[in-house]
């Protein structure tokens, strides 16, 4: 149980393929073989290779797609120390983040759902038996945690708007909690954070950039870092946070 094995969702996104070519390229540095990366992606296999990089399709929104996945994983690797949930949904082709209530339609509410928060839930049912494994303390946990937003928080709420954005994701806040809970009595030194990655420059936020202010707009890579420093330090007491970039509490 000398590997360490990450497993990174939504491999292929701006967060999350910055996060597998950091913790590719530090393992190489290193000259490292104790270091294992597992990565998902949705349609296209992706073109970026090393040689601890294994590549598992997965579609979020699909639970048999969440359970063959954790099948395919399970037949390489007897173990999951660390598992970073970097998928999101805050626009389609079709549908914008609504400004208004007149705005809110069915199909695209409950497509934030589905991606934004009914995807952890699941993705923590499927991939359990790994995570329990893993070895762990109360210093060095194991871990399971998931991009959110500082929309989600229902206290920083200002501004209103963006309906289906911001209550997928408080949502998500809420089931991950719930998972804090039933974990810390069924599964010892397992820390489930909810994590606020900063507005990062990527595809999900592009239409919505101009408002940032000068300084505010991180390089995935520059976020990918802070999160995966803040996570090196948790412990398993930490457990049910909710976090930003920096580390900071963010209200609930």
């Amino acid at each position: 149980m000398d590997i360490k094995t990450y497993l990174i969702i939504g491999g292929t996104g701006g967060i999350g393929q910055a996060m597998v070519k950091q913790l590719v390229a530090s393992a190489a540095s290193e000259k490292n073989n104790s270091v294992r990366v597992f990565a998902t992606y949705h349609r296209s296999v992706p073109t970026f290779e090393a040689e601890n990089l294994h590549w598992i399709q997965m579609d979020v929104s699909d639970e048999d797609s969440i359970k063959q996945a954790a099948e395919v994983i399970g037949q390489q690797s007897t173990h999951l120390d660390w598992i970073i949930s970097c998928v999101g949904l805050l626009h389609t082709e079709q549908s914008q983040p609504e400004k208004a209530l007149r705005q809110v339609e069915s199909e695209f509410f409950l497509q934030n759902m589905q991606v934004n928060a009914l995807a952890g839930l699941l993705i923590a049912k499927h991939l359990k038996p790994l995570l329990t494994k893993a070895e762990r303390s109360n210093d060095q946990p194991a871990i399971f945690a998931t991009i959110s937003a500082r929309v989600g928080s229902i206290s920083d709420n200002q501004m209103g708007g963006w309906y289906s954005y911001r209550m997928s994701k408080a949502a998500l806040n809420m089931g991950m909690k719930n998972l804090s809970i039933e974990w810390g009595r069924s599964l010892k030194n397992v820390c489930v954070v909810v994590m606020q990655p900063g507005t990062v420059n990527t595809q999900l936020s592009a239409p919505f950039q101009g408002n940032v202010a000068d300084g505010h707009l991180f390089s995935p890579a520059y976020s990918a870092e802070c999160l995966l420093e803040v996570l090196a330090s948790m412990t398993a007491t930490q457990s049910g946070s909710f976090v930003d970039w920096a580390g900071e509490s963010i209200p609930w």
